[in-house]
């Protein structure tokens, strides 16, 4: 049952439940005697349960309403709907009870505070900063907190560092285990602080390590289908556009064709602003590959963006005899085998007779698909071969994220925009 529960927040290990880090905490540090408690302050007193009773309404609701004494004076305690707590404490109880000071009818009290018995060891729920972890039906911060100590506890001796300690101190780092510890545990907020630094090198490191293993992967086991780029016929192509490149489009266009022409398919991320010009960036790698009698596929997000690129490629490639085609969910029965150029959809993953003969996949919005997507469509092979990959987005990623999130991708960067474009302006409407 709780198993089931805690998959809800992503935790199916005993290492996920020591990594599910609070995103708050309340402070509780403040240790006062009865006497002093002033309403609004959050406080943690220690004391005697005098009392303990339910109290009905006349609607029907029942509360809990404690006496509690440290011998500097009486406090009253109370919950709301919480019959069982008569049962979890009884007269003579000595507890640790942390909460916000408030009323209670016209009596100082403490509302619905966290508690603990004293001399059951090191305190969980009180008396230091405790946290408030994220969690679901079923799964409340306050098991959480149970189940994480009985975890640490018993895994504490085996939670072994796998960064060298030369790596620790150039980074100015502390240990894996410590991390764990004052995430959860910390004295001060700066303590969560350190130890949400080193958690958050170990994510980028993983993400990192996968990258680098996903284009390993792709190196060893895709060989490219080598395009052959005829100069003159690109610059034609080039000086009949109603614009002139910029410097970082015509740098994108270099490094795009030198990947068509190497052992391994090109698998690169274009990176631009909107208007920065990645769509005619993208149809340059397309003319090569029908220049070398192979088809093309562009798939996007949706189909109005689908609609989109495929009028602006229609209009690019209207001086050749290429035939371009929409395809999408709904016109079966009107695809093109034919078609040069195909664009649509996730309804491109579903064409595999067309998709054989597919030398060059273009993915824009990249971030809107799933790795197994982008591998489903690189597996269409050509004659044992796999097809250059280039996946696009306009979602501004800096360069040092860009490499460690997308580090199976090689990089390109459109960082200006074409003369005479006019500027992108974004709003939001709205109506009542």
């Amino acid at each position: 049952m709780y198993s089931d529960r805690l998959k809800k927040i992503n935790v199916e290990t005993i290492e996920n439940l020591l990594l599910h880090i609070p995103r708050r905490f309340e402070d509780f540090r403040n240790t006062t005697k009865i006497k002093d408690v002033k309403v609004g302050e959050n406080v943690t007193v220690e004391a005697t349960v005098e009392e303990i009773k339910n109290i009905y309404t006349k609607s029907g609701k029942v509360m809990q309403q404690a006496i509690i004494s440290d011998g500097t004076g009486s406090l009253t305690a109370a919950w709301f709907n919480q019959p069982y707590l008569t049962r979890s404490m009884s007269a003579g109880d000595i507890l640790a009870l942390s909460g916000k000071v408030g009323f209670w009818g016209r009596k100082v009290a403490l509302t619905s505070p966290e508690f603990e018995k004293l001399g059951t060891g090191s305190l969980i729920h009180t008396g230091r900063l405790v946290p408030i972890y994220p969690q679901t039906a079923g799964i409340s911060s306050k098991w959480l907190r149970r189940q994480i100590k009985v975890a640490g506890d018993k895994s504490e001796g085996s939670i072994k560092d796998f960064l060298p300690q030369n790596i620790l101190k150039k980074e100015k780092l502390i240990s894996y285990r410590k991390a764990i510890k004052l995430a959860h545990y910390p004295k001060k907020m700066e303590d969560y602080k350190i130890a949400r630094k080193r958690l958050a090198f170990n994510e980028l490191l993983f993400l990192q390590l996968k990258s680098i293993k996903r284009k390993k992967k792709w190196e060893r086991e895709n060989k490219s289908i080598k395009l052959e780029t005829d100069k003159k016929d690109l610059n034609k192509f080039v000086k009949k556009l109603p614009f002139k490149l910029t410097s970082s489009q015509q740098r994108s266009i270099d490094e795009i064709l030198k990947d068509l022409i190497k052992n391994i398919p090109m698998n690169r991320l274009l990176e631009g602003d909107v208007g920065s010009g990645k769509t005619i960036v993208s149809a340059i790698p397309m003319l090569v590959a029908v220049k070398n009698g192979y088809k093309c596929a562009l798939m996007a997000p949706t189909q109005i963006l689908a609609s989109q690129h495929f009028d602006t490629l229609k209009k690019l490639f209207s001086p050749y005899k290429f035939k371009v085609e929409l395809i999408s969910g709904g016109k079966k029965k009107e695809r093109n085998v034919s078609a040069d150029i195909m664009v649509g959809t996730h309804s491109l993953l579903h064409q595999k007779e067309n998709m054989k003969e597919v030398a060059l996949v273009v993915i824009d919005e990249q971030q809107r698909f799933g790795v197994e997507q982008r591998e489903h469509l690189a597996k269409s092979k050509v004659k044992g071969k796999t097809p250059h990959v280039l996946t696009t987005t306009a979602t501004p990623i800096p360069r040092t994220v860009a490499l460690t999130a997308y580090g199976d991708l090689e990089l390109s960067t459109l960082n200006e925009m074409p003369k005479g474009r006019k500027t992108i302006k974004t709003w939001r409407s709205f109506t009542a």
